[in-house]
């Protein structure tokens, strides 16, 4: 990185060619277009400005200049050639075209702001291009950042594209390589998240609250940040360990707890308190705990939990009342004392980065648990990639009823609402629908974080009229049934926002947003589109790998997803050996197959472990339960089957059908199959009839399980 001024943030300046080349950019507004001028000065530069759009007035007055060059296009197929053979002439003298983007409408921090349709059109002109990543850091900045550190132009100069790769594939992939780069150098991502949230809470203090749904207390920000000052101070007296174990539902309890885990100087760890024994103790033996916060009602209720001995179980509704008085008095030192005090006072680092955070664990849905290694930059990153997207105001309100232990729970309903300032409605259980939707209308919800197997509880229980105040409504963790989409915008009024991440990434990498209707002409760049799990958030980049070879394919090809960013995570804890499978040369392989649309969209096909290798060919098992399905006549609204891969020794591996309908008649569904044209290796070779399909406390299939029951299972 280079800084030519405080106002000025250089990346990959090397890249710029001494010949002529097309530069293609995300945005330029009219000081960026300065600074661009400054940085080039000494070249031929011509402007590159589309026929008929409108621009920034003062951008307009500037391209009127006498001494400006700037060349007209049209971006309709019979202007190409014409187009083509002027562009090709300014390049053949060294001048180096840029390209200016028109006004379009676009939602707070929009990586991309010009539409495809453009970006296809230069970049097939076979001119070598240069892609350019503006960013303004203050436009996305968390509002507890400082506002010097982030007033800011960011130029990003990508890879630069000889004529046989100008393509937009190519485009996309190395224009968000640019942003992961310029992002990966914001100030936030140094520091600590216990520092951050010191200045969330005494900045939202009185403004902003956790509401229990299930008690109807309220938690102030200000009085949250006391209580968990005062219980850190314990925690600190009863563990010298580096990580404490939290066993409790979202709620105050688990609020306070975290905050004081990571104010005493400690790794939260959030229990996963709904999956079976063995993975419990695992995930206990892999962080080492010797202390763990709950309380005692949760306790009592959760009787058949193997909890650890009491000695090791520190109460919330026993220690908090015995020490209230001091936290009266932390009460009133926090107003007083600005958050870079109460920090010295309290000894929490105002730097963090790279050490760990948070440790959660995966849900063991194709194995053992893993622990994931969260780094304050990892978590301050999350949040704040997700949270310019979603763009919350301090008067909204989010529903926080997932499972703190559930990455989405944790980041998004914890640490982004106490850092930005936004409310929380907090409810134990994700499952009780009828309730949540007393509590959206009751307190005006604005975001429903949600799985499609929780929103199909909505649709059996809530009434059009609670949801009315709800903005937003986000699903992830399981692929989004069309039908659950389509009933749940039909009988509520409100789009249902596919999303997508995994604990390893913090989790959010990808959600749409709703499209805004314009009537003006001016050109809109898209942010939704069904089927897919939406755009990338700023500050990651994504490649496409042929899921055998690990060759690069186009980004608009399907294969396995690699991702990088500032939100990957550091690490499996205590296995050097899986990280190094999934991590090199700091780009993440998810397991997931997938491919990106020619307007950034990401389009998830399965996972890897969800396929199977027949004959040669990857089957993917989601497809074919889908084509199952719909010979059948059924939907995936209640999940009855489930496909899964078994060793196979002429073919390396078959398909089982796992069953909970005993009707399924396996010759009958073969010849639907086929007479539908589906490929005999995806085809079935037996069913296993079971009870029930195996589901984890996410929604998510339990492969594990499935696999156990297919290689020991019953009839066919």
């Amino acid at each position: 990185m280079a800084r030519e001024s405080d106002k000025l943030e250089l990346h990959g300046v090397e890249n710029i060619p001494d010949d002529g080349v097309l530069v293609v950019t995300n945005r330029l507004s009219f000081e960026d277009l300065l600074h661009l001028e400054k940085l080039l000065e000494g070249r031929k530069l011509v402007y590159l400005i589309e026929r008929g759009l409108d621009y920034d007035p003062l951008l307009q007055a500037h391209l009127d200049k006498v001494d400006v060059e700037a060349m007209e296009f049209s971006s309709d197929e019979a202007s190409r050639d014409i187009f083509k053979k002027e562009l090709h002439q300014c390049l053949a003298d060294g001048s180096i075209v840029v390209f200016i983007p028109g006004v379009s409408h676009v939602r707070a921090a929009q990586v991309v702001q010009v539409p495809s349709k453009i970006l296809q059109f230069l970049t097939s002109a076979g001119a070598p291009v240069l892609p350019l990543f503006v960013d303004h850091p203050e436009d996305s900045a968390l509002s507890v950042e400082d506002r010097q550190s982030v007033e800011r132009i960011v130029l990003s100069f990508g890879s630069l594209l000889q004529r046989e790769a100008a393509n937009l594939a190519n485009f996309t992939e190395n224009l968000l390589i640019a942003s992961e780069k310029a992002f990966a150098e914001r100030p936030l991502l140094r520091s600590h998240l216990a520092y951050e949230i010191l200045k969330g809470l005494k900045k939202n203090g009185t403004t902003n609250k956790y509401i229990d749904g299930f008690d109807g207390g309220e938690l102030r920000f200000d009085k949250l940040l006391a209580a968990a000052i005062v219980l850190s101070k314990i925690v600190k007296k009863e563990t010298s360990k580096k990580r404490v174990g939290i066993i409790l539902p979202p709620g105050k309890g688990g609020i306070i707890a975290n905050v004081a885990v990571l104010l005493a100087g400690r790794v939260p760890v959030n229990l996963n308190f709904t999956a079976g024994d063995k993975a419990v103790e695992s995930s206990i033996r892999q962080a080492d705990l010797d202390k763990f916060i709950t309380a005692d009602p949760f306790v009592r209720k959760m009787s058949s939990f193997n909890w650890p001995p009491n000695r090791e179980l520190i109460l919330l509704d026993r220690v908090l009342p015995a020490v209230k008085a001091k936290i009266v008095v932390w009460l009133g030192l926090s107003k007083i004392f600005s958050p870079s005090m109460l920090a010295t006072l309290l000894g929490v680092p105002k730097k963090g980065g790279a050490e760990e955070a948070v440790l959660l664990f995966t849900s063991g849905s194709s194995g053992e648990p893993k622990g994931v290694v969260l780094s304050h930059r990892n978590m301050l990153a999350n949040v704040n990639q997700f949270g310019s997207r979603v763009d919350l105001k301090s008067t909204d309100k989010v529903l926080g009823c997932l499972p703190l232990f559930h990455s989405f729970g944790c980041t998004v309903t914890m640490w982004y609402p106490m850092i930005e300032g936004v409310s929380v409605v907090t409810y134990p259980s994700p499952l009780e629908t009828a309730k949540l939707a007393e509590l959206i209308e009751k307190h005006q919800v604005s975001l429903l974080l949600a799985t499609p197997t929780f929103l199909r509880g909505y649709l059996r229980r809530a009434k059009k009229e609670q949801l009315e105040s709800v903005k937003l409504v986000v699903t992830g963790a399981e692929k989004l049934p069309k039908k659950v989409a389509e009933s749940f915008e039909s009988r509520f009024g409100k789009p249902v926002l596919e999303g997508y991440g995994l604990t390893e990434t913090s989790p959010v990498t990808n959600f749409n947003l709703p499209d805004e209707k314009f009537d003006d002409g001016v050109p809109e760049v898209p942010n939704h589109r069904y089927g897919s799990v939406g755009l990338f958030i700023p500050g990651i980049a994504v490649k496409i790998k042929d899921p055998d070879t690990q060759e690069p394919l186009p980004v608009h090809s399907s294969g396995m997803i690699w991702l990088k960013g500032a939100n990957i995570f550091e690490g499996y804890l205590n296995e050097p050996e899986k990280t190094a499978e999934v991590i090199q040369n700091g780009w993440f392989m998810t397991g997931d197959i997938g491919r990106i649309d020619e307007d950034g969209f990401l389009y998830i096909e399965g996972r890897l472990s969800r396929f199977s290798k027949i004959g040669g060919e990857m089957v993917p098992h989601e497809t074919v339960e889908d084509h199952i399905n719909k010979a059948l006549g059924t939907t995936d609204d209640e999940r009855k089957i489930a496909i899964v891969g078994v060793p196979d020794e002429a073919k390396g591996e078959a398909l089982i059908l796992l069953s909970s309908d005993p009707e399924i008649d396996l010759h009958e569904l073969r010849g639907k199959l086929t007479g539908e044209g589906i490929p005999a290796l995806w085809v079935p070779k037996k069913i296993v009839d079971v009870e029930a399909i195996p589901i984890l406390a996410s929604g998510k299939l339990d492969i594990k399980n499935c696999e156990v029951m297919a290689k020991g299972g019953g009839g066919g």
